[in-house]
């Protein structure tokens, strides 16, 4: 039987890159999927590739930033599919260049937090009632291998914002294990989306395959594969964690 058969999953961002593939995987692994994301177009090509998977998907094209909205949508998906088992809070992004620190401009910095943290924040206290309520669930934030240590390519406020997604995860794993749910965190290195896939020279993805062990960079499968472990009854007794999928980057 697939691992995850008779749950609903909901994975934020979920349109493209990392979200896409994690809520393909799920589905195919029979859990039904809550897709979300801000762009229509890539949202709709995304639920077709679901379906054809023959698990049962509804999307939600909303801002997450904007609680009331988010709340709504959560509701109405909800009353289709079924109460939520699994969040995967994938959505977030860097909006601010690297560079010192005083050379950052206080928009950029808020504006980074306000798309990660807060975001992310706002998506628990959306879903986590319900969990609580059921006395069940499992709860996966991502982070970021710029959230695991100081480097000085780094962009500052995308790092910070990554870290305390960890920390935020860890407090959800204390306060909310009582209630049978469990949260842990990923923290993926350089993934080769098909963004990065065009925005990184190769020459440069050379030079970044020779700073890994594997000797190769991530996918968003690698990704993916620790979601659904996590997921998964596999890792029933694991919370409060941070898996670094990092082809050995970060060894922590």
């Amino acid at each position: 039987m697939p691992a995850l058969t008779n749950r609903v999953a909901l994975v934020t961002g979920s349109s493209r890159g990392i979200g896409a593939a994690i809520a393909l995987l799920f589905a195919r692994e029979g859990a039904s999927i809550i897709l979300h994301g801000r762009d229509k177009e890539a949202l709709s090509r995304m639920h077709d590739r679901i379906e054809r998977t023959g698990v049962r998907c509804i999307s939600i094209a909303a801002d997450l930033t904007r609680f009331d909205e988010f709340e709504g949508m959560r509701v109405l998906a909800e009353k289709e599919l079924g109460y939520i088992d699994l969040l995967v809070a994938n959505a977030g992004g860097n909006y601010a260049p690297p560079g010192p620190i005083e050379e950052m401009t206080e928009e950029g910095w808020k504006q980074t937090v306000e798309g990660n943290l807060t975001l992310t924040f706002l998506t628990l206290k959306s879903v986590l009632p319900g969990m609580k309520e059921r006395r069940h669930g499992t709860v996966i934030t991502i982070s970021s291998a710029a959230g695991r240590r100081p480097h000085p390519g780094s962009p500052i406020a995308y790092a910070a914002a990554k870290a305390a997604i960890e920390l935020l995860t860890q407090d959800v794993a204390v306060q909310c294990g009582p209630f049978g749910i469990r949260a842990n965190c990923i923290a993926p290195e350089i993934i080769l989306t098909e963004r990065n896939q065009e925005q990184i020279p190769a020459a440069q993805q050379d030079q970044l395959i020779s700073m890994h062990p594997t000797r190769r960079l991530g996918t968003v499968e690698d990704v993916a594969q620790a979601a659904l472990y996590l997921a998964s009854e596999g890792s029933s007794w694991v919370t409060g964690i941070v898996l670094d999928v990092a082809g050995g980057a970060v060894m922590k």
